[in-house]
């Protein structure tokens, strides 16, 4: 079920777009707008980067073309979103991982993050997932934590990068359960996954609809959710709580970023439109297949919301001692 703010959006989406059609306030975009997903093509920000990408095509008459930039956690796509012109040519589709977790955990960027982008909209939220290798024959989070203290050098765990939500999720079972884990980065969730099911890596820490599809092919065993409470989508996973790790719970999102100073019209223009397309029936239907959620918000409670994020994941990030490899 939708948040009740999406829900009154969704309902106010007509009237807005009517009061607000695409790019008849400013023009833009005029020339071929660039997706930077700052990750490997098969994560979880791509996947919804070229479910969203068609449909603002359709409605503004322009490419939206995805650019796959991954490394350094996300910030090396991150900072050349940062440092572009803000024309509205450049945008971001953003994800926790690299827009609070990395930030909050590296030493230092080159620029500041919250200063030099600023929120269009947010758009989903995407759920973490503790997954196994088939090979590894385990079922059930005791199952696996009885056989990481069976083994005398512990066990290596997955996630798509150094600061990731999945990577914080392993820290953070690491240090709630006090097994010996060993945090093994990918430059996404697409070749992590291709680890886990080749047997290379026995577990990972990824977000949901980047397991789904081999879990249903009985390549992955999906062990527990991530969230405080079950995915509508996915009801038959267990959370990491009912699997007996006490205070547990990572939420990972997707959203959508320009560089600070883009003119006002234009973020409003692109925000309404990426509204309707999140209330469509067909999308909200693909989301829900990829056990994903639409979570629109408009820029300034985009801004809010990231704000807020920071505040809630310092002191747990220092707590944890999570430092960069």
């Amino acid at each position: 079920m939708l948040p009740s703010l999406t829900r009154r959006s969704v309902l106010a989406a007509p009237a807005l777009l009517l009061a607000h059609p695409a790019g008849a306030q400013s023009g833009w975009p005029g020339k071929p707008v660039t997706l930077i997903v700052p990750w490997a093509p098969g994560g979880s920000n791509d996947v919804v980067a070229r479910l969203l990408a068609p449909q603002l095509e359709a409605r503004f008459g322009q490419p939206f073309i995805i650019e796959n930039r991954p490394g350094g956690g996300g910030s090396v796509g991150m900072g050349l979103v940062a440092r572009a012109r803000p024309d509205g040519l450049t945008l971001l589709v953003s994800s926790a991982s690299n827009h609070v977790f990395h930030p909050l955990i590296a030493k230092d960027l080159g620029y500041d993050v919250r200063g030099a982008l600023e929120g269009i909209a947010m758009l989903v939220d995407v759920p973490n997932v503790l997954a196994a290798t088939k090979a590894l024959g385990i079922r059930t989070v005791p199952e696996l934590i009885a056989r990481v203290k069976s083994e005398t050098h512990g066990m290596s765990f997955g996630s798509s990068g150094v600061g990731s939500s999945n990577h914080l999720a392993g820290e953070l079972f690491r240090l709630r359960t006090g097994l010996d884990l060993t945090h093994v980065p990918y430059r996404g969730g697409g070749q992590a996954i291709n680890d886990l099911v080749a047997g290379t890596v026995p577990i990972v820490f990824l977000n949901l609809p980047t397991v789904v599809g081999p879990a249903d092919s009985g390549q992955a065993t999906l062990l527990a959710v991530c969230t405080d409470r079950r995915v509508g989508s996915r009801p038959d996973i267990p959370t990491m709580q009912e699997g007996g790790v006490p205070d547990y719970a990572v939420r990972s999102w997707t959203g959508l970023f320009a560089p600070r100073g883009t003119s006002r019209p234009m973020i409003e223009t692109l925000a309404l439109a990426l509204q309707e397309i999140l209330a469509m029936p067909a999308i909200r239907a693909r989301l829900t297949d990829m056990a994903s959620e639409p979570i629109w918000m408009d820029p300034a409670e985009t801004d809010r919301f990231v704000a807020a994020e920071y505040e809630r994941w310092a002191p747990v990030i220092r707590g944890a001692n999570v430092r960069l490899e």
